[in-house]
This record gives C-alpha cells, structure tokens and sequence, in this order.
C-alpha cells in the first residue's frame, strides 16, 4: 500500500485596511493618533466581518489604535473571535506631519514632504519614524503572527502605510518604488506563505462594499 504524503498547507493572511474616518474623508495625515471611524467606516466594518464569515478563518490581529481595533471588533463579532490587540501593526509616525492635510504638510514643511512624496526610506520627519524602521516592525510582526498559526487563515487588521509596506515585502519591491496598487479603505488583501517563502494572492478585494472605498493616501 502507497502511503501519499499531504503537502504543508500555506498559512494564510487576510489584511484588512480599517474602515473610514472623518480624516480620510478630508485627507488628513493620521499617523498614530488615534482616530475612530466615521459612520461609512462602520458600515464598511461591518461588511468586511459578514464577507470573511466563511473564510475559515482561526484567528484575529489588529493595530490597537481605534480605527483599526474598532474594525477588527466589527469583523469579530461575525468571525465569534476577539482581537489580539497588536501595536506594532500602528501606522507609522509622521511627526510634525499628523493632524496636517497633505496639501498643508507640503505647504509647511516642503523639503520633509519631497522626501516623503519621493519616498526616501530613511527620512524619519521631526519626531516621527522612516519607512525602513517601519518596515522592520511591521514584517517582523507579520513574520511571527503567520509562524504562530501554520496553515490557518488568519485576518489582520492595519492601517493603509503597514498595507504599503506589506505589499512591497511580500512582492519583494523596494520601499522606493511608486505604488502601482491601491488600499481601498476596509479593502480585503489575501497573503500566504510557505516555507520562508511569502506570495500575493489578491489585493484590493471592495465587493463586500456597497459604494467606492477612499484610497486617499498619496501614491
């Protein structure tokens, strides 16, 4: 009798970008200040939730900031989870930049802003944190949440900057290339990997949404 041996199953992760807030709506650079959704981000939230009920999913991450951790809290109650409250998953630090609009962060601080808009990895803002500190976080934490839960689907709930550093280390893209995707807000982003090895399944998923989803951040 042949005996077939199962392949390893990918552990799987759903990123979730948060629902929205009254600053996306009027790009706003949140940072880390702790911003809660506004009505359109609750709807999305709980949409999100009813969408990934039949995703098998094991287990529920998220930023504790309140934009994010109050859409993990919506997707919970449909998944029967409770969030693990994970900080290192935060948005980044923006310093002198968060509570400004784009547009007046370019007016105030315009040489910081072409480091930021040209995105110079190492430019930290006054006060705040650069994309190759961020990046270390964020991959070191994702890094650990999938060796926690082998070949499980596992959601995780962030922030749109962690989304665009996710993106670019799971392509394996360098920080300093121009974004050529989306992050929708309450957008669905399939990851998996196998064996050291991390791939991209889908990004940008809004058919859970009934309307468009801001993608407000600068590309």
């Amino acid at each position: 009798m042949r005996f077939v041996e199962e392949s390893p199953r990918p552990t799987r992760l759903c990123v979730v970008r948060h629902g929205e807030t009254e600053w996306n709506a009027e790009r706003r650079i949140q940072g880390q200040i702790d911003i809660g959704l506004n009505a359109t981000g609750q709807r999305q939230a709980h949409a999100a939730g009813r969408w990934l009920k039949t995703a098998g999913i094991s287990a529920l991450y998220a930023s504790d900031l309140r934009r994010a951790w109050d859409t993990a809290l919506a997707i919970g109650a449909a998944l029967q989870l409770l969030p693990v409250a994970t900080p290192e998953l935060r948005e980044r630090r923006y310093g002198v930049f968060e509570g400004l609009t784009y547009a007046e962060a370019a007016t105030r601080f315009p040489e910081g802003y072409a480091a930021f808009e040209g995105r110079n990895a190492d430019y930290a803002f006054e006060n705040g944190e650069s994309l190759k500190v961020m990046y270390a976080r964020v991959t070191g934490k994702l890094r650990e949440i999938a060796a926690l839960h082998p070949g499980q689907n596992v959601v995780v709930v962030v922030h749109g900057g962690v989304l665009d550093v996710i993106n670019r280390f799971v392509r394996g893209n360098p920080l300093e290339m121009a974004r050529d995707f989306l992050i929708p807000n309450a957008g669905i982003n399939w990851i998996a990997t196998l064996d050291g090895r991390w791939t991209l399944e889908s990004w940008g998923e809004t058919g859970h949404l009934a309307g468009d989803a801001l993608d407000e951040l600068p590309s």
